[in-house]
């Protein structure tokens, strides 16, 4: 017999998944909710202590999950101790907290890194993402074999949704994104480019080291002790040094990466990045005496992330657009977070971002303590999301975001929910970002370590 987490998660590879109402999804949703809880709250100690807390013992309707949803600052919640001295049993251990299987004994005494544990750990099949950092502090987030075959599949079928392109291999890829190279950003990159890149032109990539999850929290906890006045003056000059290092590097790189566009220009190109790099490399095209009208006609263009705090001219979008000789049609952009395993994909007409049936959408007061029931029309409050294809993790998670989620048919006539492409992180609305049961929460994880 099919669950009801098979059949919403099944929707995948039909090409009309987003014309399924909230009405529609409604039942098959809250059924699927309380099989996810009752196969994981035995097997996710926090799940167990966020039930046993509520006194949840099912889930009827996305009211009776919020209790049970994981402010997304818990996958944050490691004390930094555990990095700078090096206690890979115990970040082990706080990891085992959030997770639904059980983590291999591995041998410690000789990792080097961080790096180097998640390559010992994924090597058991237990795959280690981890966030950009951009509030302070990175998030660690565990994702499954599973987990990483569903990114594969759901990320090319998000995006060939959202710009109409076919996956046809015939496009030259060419990055502009330094990212960071976790597991879950590998594994998307991978499958973009088996299914939409030519496979006897090589791939384009921006000239710098990997960001890896090393290199990402060695900054994170430097800049932290930087603001909190306790680093050394031998490591603020190293900081400095290293900074201007990157710097100088990244802008080389981005004169090569116009220098590569303007070269492949009579080419269908699949250009990838985020809005900055993009902006700097299209500014830059343009000084070299290049523009649209230069470029194949049927180029496409794939963003990731949000501005990251950016500062860009008004017109930014439609700057890169027309410099590079993207059609309205081709510009695809995806809301979604490391947090979740399923991309929102940007739709062509109605500019909203469109949630798949096996993502349960809720908006909550600003604490995330409250569910702003609505059966029709728009509502704005606090985002957050059940993954119901999510494996290696538990799927509900109450995000940073402030959006507006509309549950009546869109512009571009498809009747699922979609959220408003106005979103905003309440860190960035006041400053800071409160989460009513986080403390709690984190606390826990904490102390299960």
């Amino acid at each position: 017999m099919t669950s009801a987490t098979q059949k919403l998660t099944a929707l995948v590879d039909d090409p009309h998944r987003f014309d399924h109402s909230h009405r529609d999804l409604r039942e098959t949703q809250a059924a699927a909710l309380d099989e996810r809880f009752h196969e994981r709250k035995d097997r996710i100690r926090l799940l167990a202590r966020r039930a046993r807390d509520a006194g949840t013992t099912e889930v009827r309707d996305r009211r009776d999950v919020v209790p049970i949803l994981f402010p997304h600052s818990v996958y944050k919640s490691y004390p930094e101790s555990f990095l700078t001295e090096e206690r890979w049993d115990r970040l082990g251990a706080w990891l085992a907290a959030v997770s639904p299987y059980p983590l291999p004994r591995i041998e410690t005494s000789d990792i080097r890194d961080i790096d180097h544990w998640i390559e010992r750990l994924g090597a058991h099949g237990h795959h280690i993402s981890c966030s950009s950092g951009t509030t302070g502090k990175s998030a660690m987030l565990l994702a499954s074999e599973r987990d990483m075959e569903w990114s594969r599949k759901d990320t090319v079928g998000v995006f060939s949704w959202g710009s109409g392109v076919v996956p046809a291999r015939d496009r030259r890829m060419i990055g502009i994104a330094p990212t960071a190279a976790v597991p879950k950003n590998m594994v998307i990159a991978e499958a973009q480019e088996q299914a939409f890149g030519d496979p006897t032109k090589q791939r384009f990539r921006l000239p710098i080291p990997p960001i890896t999850v090393g290199t990402l929290t060695r900054t994170i906890l430097l800049r932290r002790k930087i603001a909190d006045g306790d680093a050394r003056p031998e490591e603020l000059a190293a900081f400095e040094r290293t900074s201007a290092q990157r710097q100088e590097a990244l802008t080389r790189a981005m004169t090569t990466a116009a220098e590569a566009l303007i070269e492949h220009r009579a080419e269908k190109l699949y250009i990838s990045g985020m809005w900055n790099a993009l902006h700097q490399v299209a500014v830059l095209v343009r000084e070299m005496g290049y523009s649209g009208k230069d470029f194949h006609p049927d180029n496409c263009l794939y963003v990731g992330g949000g501005l990251k705090r950016a500062q860009l001219p008004p017109d930014y979008q439609q700057f890169v657009h027309e410099t590079l000789g993207i059609p309205a049609d081709r510009n695809f952009q995806n809301y979604s977070m490391q947090e979740l395993g399923s991309g929102m994909p940007k739709c062509r007409k109605g500019d909203r971002y469109h949630v798949p049936p096996w993502v349960v959408p809720m908006v909550l007061d600003e604490p995330g303590e409250q569910l702003l029931e609505h059966e029709n029309g728009e509502v704005e409050g606090r985002a957050a999301f059940f993954d119901l294809a999510l494996d290696g993790r538990w799927g509900g998670v109450i995000t940073g975001d402030r959006i507006a989620l509309d549950l009546d048919p869109c512009a571009c006539g498809h009747r699922g929910p979609s959220v408003r492409n106005d979103i905003v992180r309440y860190a960035d609305l006041a400053g800071d970002d409160k989460i009513g049961c986080a403390g709690t929460v984190d606390a826990y994880v904490r102390g299960v370590s």
